[in-house]
């Protein structure tokens, strides 16, 4: 059995490389936060839920061994820009630490704890509001390698019982062909494997019930920032007339950024679009974009309830919600 994407032993953190998965699964054990932040940026663990997850043991272990937290705190944010649940959890913890080691290392446990139970929160949401889907297409990395418990979208997924899921690859760094495929296997769902160029074409010929994705940033008018490529499934889905879902915890909503078009989109190093598994694809001076996301209005499924319609006012009310962040 595959040991879990993250797990905190009240010292150090351990963490499943996914750069080496499918083929090989080696756990990493980190001691810093400057470790932490460099198996983020590399993306040896991430996804927008788990990164603030894992940013926040980071920051404890900074705070328990005496380093300045302010510091470590700022390394660990710049780590990725777009995930906006890698700042809350940072800063979350930061303001902790003002009351000592122990507090940061108990609030890293609380986000960790929440974002399990957001998890299971959402796979009930999403099923209810997809029930009697057969066929599911989702985008990039969404199950428990992603985020808490058994993910975002993916534990939706496995909550809908006895359906055909349809995974993209998701270029450049495969994530649907290595660690979703990976995931589904694992689980028992049935899936198949499909290049991302081919997606919208299955959904136009009504080969799709629904699409379901995560995200990594929720703009306080409901507008998405989640893996490239999501974008065009997104119309995709609208001229089929087919559901398009994005789920995700209101730990990844930020009210602090009006719309989509604020939200600061990562651009990630050329090598990755010039390469695949490790292999030239282009010549080493081919000029390249790599936009790591793209930003699609959506219907979003929370731990909190559902919005809809998608907006300001929903998206707020989400957040006022008892218990919410």
């Amino acid at each position: 059995m595959a040991p879990p994407p993250l797990r905190w032993d009240s010292e150090r953190l351990h963490v499943l490389d996914q750069t080496a998965l499918p083929f090989e699964q080696r756990e990493l054990v980190l001691a810093t936060a400057g470790e932490v932040a460099d198996a983020i940026r590399r993306l040896a663990v991430r996804g927008a839920p788990l990164i603030g997850v894992a940013a926040g043991y980071g920051l404890a272990m900074a705070a328990v061994a005496g380093d300045d937290v302010d510091a470590a705190a700022a390394l660990l944010r710049d780590a990725r820009p777009t995930a906006v649940n890698l700042a809350w959890a940072v800063d979350r913890v930061r303001q902790a630490a003002g009351a000592g080691p122990d507090a940061a290392r108990a609030e890293a446990e609380r986000i960790h704890a929440a974002e399990d139970a957001a998890s299971a929160a959402i796979a009930d949401a999403g099923s209810q509001l997809l029930a009697g889907v057969r066929t599911v297409l989702t985008h990039c990395n969404t199950g428990a390698l992603a985020a808490g418990g058994q993910g975002t979208a993916l534990a939706v997924v496995r909550a809908l019982h006895g359906v055909r899921v349809l995974a993209t690859e998701t270029r450049p760094l495969l994530q649907g062909a290595r660690l979703t495929a990976w995931e589904l296997r694992e689980a028992g769902v049935p899936y198949e494997l499909v290049v991302d160029a081919a997606a919208p074409g299955l959904i136009a010929g009504g080969e799709v019930d629904a699409v379901v994705t995560g995200c990594d940033r929720v703009a306080a008018n409901g507008d998405v920032a989640n893996k490239v490529g999501t974008y065009p499934l997104a119309l995709a889905a609208r001229a089929a007339e087919i559901p398009f879902v994005v789920a995700g915890p209101t730990s990844s909503i930020d009210a602090d950024t009006p719309t989509g078009a604020d939200i600061v989109i990562e651009e990630r190093g050329a090598d990755e679009v010039r390469a695949a598994g490790g292999a030239a694809v282009a010549l080493p001076d081919t000029p390249v974009r790599n936009p790591a996301f793209d930003v699609t209005p959506a219907a979003v499924v929370t731990e909190r309830g559902v919005a809809r319609p998608v907006n300001a006012q929903t998206m707020r009310a989400l957040l006022e919600t008892p218990g919410a962040r």
